[in-house]
Formats: C-alpha cells, structure tokens, sequence
C-alpha cells in the first residue's frame, strides 16, 4: 500500500523504461488564485470572469502552467521523486482547462542514458473525459540515492476573496436607487466611495456640507461630481443636522457618515425634538466578510452602545436578526458571548445572556435561534465547542455574536479586520432610516459594501429600519 504520510523516490538503478507515474488535481478558482500569486501572472482570461466571456474559450480557464505544475509535481515527488534535478521540458496545450476540471499528470520513461543518471519522459495531462489538455517531453537528471523522507505538510494559505460583500453589492444591482444624503464628504476616500455606489446603481448621493470644501476635495482627487446635487452646510455640526432634515422631508432614504466624528451625526440623529429616534434602541452591526470563514459573521454592537443592559440587548439582537434576514440568512444563529459559557453571578454578562435565552423562549425575541453565554472559540468553532461538551444548534455554528459591551465588540471587530484580513461592512439600525457609519480607516471596498447593506435594507423595510411610513 502506497504511503501518503512519507514520500520516497525511485533510484536510476530503479527505473526502467515503460514506468509510468500520476497525480491527481480538480482545478478551482483557488488554485488559480494562488498560482497567480506565486507567478504574478493576472492575464483576466484567468482572473476576469466578465473579460472571460468575451474571449475564445466564454468562460475563465487556467493558466497554461498550472497543468504543467502537475508534470513537475509528478517528477519531483512519484518519479524519480527526491533528489531528481529537472534538466529541460517541453509543452504543447492542446485544450483548455476549466474549473472543475479533473486532470490526471502522467510521465512515462521513454529513454534511459548511464551519462548524467539522464531520464526522458513522456508527459501527458487529460481531463475527466480524457482527453489530453497538455503534452511535452522532460529531461531529468534521476537520483542515485535512495531517498524516503517524512511528506511535508503544506501550509494553509487564506485568500482573502471577500466573497460575502461580493454578493451584497450583487444583490443591489438592478433596483431603484436610493437617494442617500452623504454627511460631511470632505474626504476623496468618502466622495469616491459615494460616486463608486453611484456608478452601480445603488444610491443617488445628496452631498452634505461645505460646498468649496467638497468641491475642491473633489477637484484635488480627480473625481468629477458635476452631476450631483450638493446640499451646503457651513461645518460638520450643520451637515449632520441638514443630513437629518433631508431624511424627515423625505428627500433621503439613507444616511452615510462622510468625514466627521460619528458623535456629530448620532447627535443629529437622537435630537429628541428633530431627530429620527423609532421605539426601537438604535444599535450597530457588522457584517464581517472573514476569509476562509465562509459565512458572515454579524457582530454587535461595537460602535453605539457603550455598556447595554439586559432590555437594550433584547432590541440589539432584535436588529442583528433583521439585518441577518436581509442578507439571505433565514434562521440566524445568534451566539451570546462572554469569557465563559457557563453562568456566574459574578459576570453579569453570563446572567444576562442567560435571560436573553429565555427572552426567546417566550417568544420575546424572534426570528433566530440563541444560545449563550458562550466564549468566542466555542460560538464559531465546533471542535472547540465539542471539547468543552457543549450540546448545542448554535455552538460552532454561530452566525451573530452579540458581545456584552461596546469595548469587547470594537476589539474582536478590528482584530478580525487587522489580523485576519477580514472586511467589516458596518450599519446603525433601529432609527428611521438605515445609518451607513464607516470609519476613516476604511477601504473603498469597505465603504462600497456598506452602502450596499444599508440599500438592502432600506429596501427591505425592516423593524430595525422602518423608513419614513412608520
């Protein structure tokens, strides 16, 4: 039986004429990915599904040397195996290869010379209906000795595709654009963001603020707003209130945050007498687009509520489901964390995520399945879960992590967006209107998902965003 756990060659003395070796690979577009990353080369037949279309073959293929890489593989790993020293190789790629496809490498020895150990081989790859993709011929130099050694084991390599925000913008392409005041855009990042949603038919901007300033970013930036209509405010306090009135005269369906302190615009938006305050506690979520974890993770509230008690919980998983609905998650698993996942009196947040279970119980909460408390590493990983003998259908699975202060949900957000790579995607719910809160760290990609999220949800008009007819 052949052993995959070690990797062990195939001598000169070994080898005889006739013998034969293969590997085995499916393409995938992350293999594609990768072998663009390690070679540099991005050519869009390979990496542009909608340049693809348009090519010869309609559709994205492989790069010609990913079949090639199977040769190589073959040679350096079956036969000869370790030790082998790749003199020379010729291709010739008589068919494309697409995802999905299976391709079978072959080498063949088809000539041995005593000079050198040489070796010359028949190479071969052919898909799943084997058909032959590639052929060529190698020269090797083979080994003399014997060589077994323990197979290393490859690295886990995470490419951030950001795939989750992909699907947002998606989704908004086709529908009625929604005009969207834009607070205090005094920042290139901020107008291109706005003009980039624009372009895709998602929002109509309404700029809001100084008018020289905006236009002169503008103009500095390249970015030509002729077409928009610009809203004057003299600063940001004026902006953020001018943003507000837009929203009750029923002129803006949506708030973006431009280039001011969040503390400025929810001032506006809180305004007892003038602002857009509903019965519901406004609350922020992200939805957080974590490579190599595939579905969203929904993260709140890092960004309103410093120290929530136990009813504004209640209100904050309430507009957490809602978001989680909008986005295509029909029954949300709703993880209440804490340090531990056991009750203690002594750590509020335990008791509290105790009751908010038994909220749901009774029918006061709705739309999701809860579970807490739970520690992180036991909300969104099964092993995890199973090694503390957690039995339960939200343990491993969660897909809303409801954290118990403003402190802890800021942290976990920005560990995830700085050391995993992910993109947080951020909305306010529960006023009037749907809030698109950015931060100025953002990237444009960010900001772009953002005002895809508060779009669909305006659309949608959910309890956690009831638009202007509530």
């Amino acid at each position: 039986m052949h052993d995959t756990a070690t990797i062990e060659n195939r001598t000169f003395d070994e080898i005889s004429v006739g013998d034969s070796a293969s590997v085995s690979r499916t393409l995938t577009e992350r293999d594609i990915q990768l072998f663009a990353l390690a070679s540099g080369d991005v050519n869009p037949a390979h990496m542009d599904p909608e340049y693809a279309e348009g090519d010869m073959f309609h559709h994205v293929i492989a790069h010609g040397l990913w079949g090639g890489g199977l040769i190589s593989a073959v040679l350096g790993t079956e036969l000869p195996g370790p030790g082998t020293i790749y003199l020379g190789q010729s291709f010739r790629f008589l068919k494309p290869v697409s995802l999905g496809d299976h391709i079978t490498a072959t080498v063949t020895v088809k000539e041995k010379r005593e000079k050198h150990h040489a070796l010359t081989l028949d190479c071969q790859c052919t898909n799943q209906r084997g058909e032959a993709v590639i052929t060529g011929e190698a020269e090797v130099m083979a080994p003399t000795e014997k060589i077994r050694r323990k197979r290393v084991e490859l690295p886990r390599v995470v490419i951030p595709d950001h795939d989750v925000h992909a699907a947002l913008v998606k989704r908004c392409r086709g529908g009625e654009p929604v005009p969207t005041a834009i607070v205090h855009p005094c920042s290139a990042v901020a107008l291109s963001a706005a003009l980039e949603a624009a372009e895709a038919g998602m929002i109509v901007p309404i700029l809001v603020g100084p008018q020289v300033k905006i236009e002169s970013v503008a103009q500095e930036a390249g970015i030509d707003i002729s077409g928009l209509r610009i809203e004057a405010a003299p600063h940001s306090h004026a902006a953020a209130a001018r943003g507000v009135d837009l929203v009750i005269s029923g002129e803006a369906r949506l708030l973006m945050k431009g280039s001011l302190h969040t503390d400025e615009l929810m001032h506006a938006v809180l305004d007892k007498t003038h602002g857009l305050r509903t019965e519901r506690r406004l609350s922020h979520v992200y939805v957080m687009d974590v490579p190599g974890h595939e579905p969203p993770l929904l993260i709140s509230d890092a960004a309103i509520n410093v120290a929530p008690t136990l009813m504004e919980k209640a209100d904050i998983i309430r507009n957490a489901i809602d978001v989680a609905h909008v986005i295509g998650i029909e029954t949300p698993r709703v993880a209440i964390l804490s340090a531990s996942e056991t009750v203690m009196p002594v750590m509020e947040s335990t008791l509290d995520a105790a009751a908010l279970c038994k909220m749901a119980d009774r029918g006061q909460i709705t739309g999701g399945v809860l579970d807490g408390p739970l520690a992180f590493d036991n909300a969104i990983s099964a092993i995890a879960a199973r090694e503390k003998g957690i039995v339960s259908p939200v343990a491993g699975n969660a897909e809303i992590l409801i954290v118990p202060t403003l402190e802890a949900g800021n942290m976990l957000a920005k560990e995830l967006t700085f050391l995993a790579g992910a993109d947080a995607a951020g909305i306010v719910l529960g006023a009037r209107v749907p809030i698109i809160l950015t931060s100025r760290a953002d990237s444009e990609r960010t900001r772009i998902a953002s005002c895809a999220l508060g779009v669909l949800l305006s659309r949608a008009g959910t309890l956690a965003a009831p638009g202007l007819a509530e």
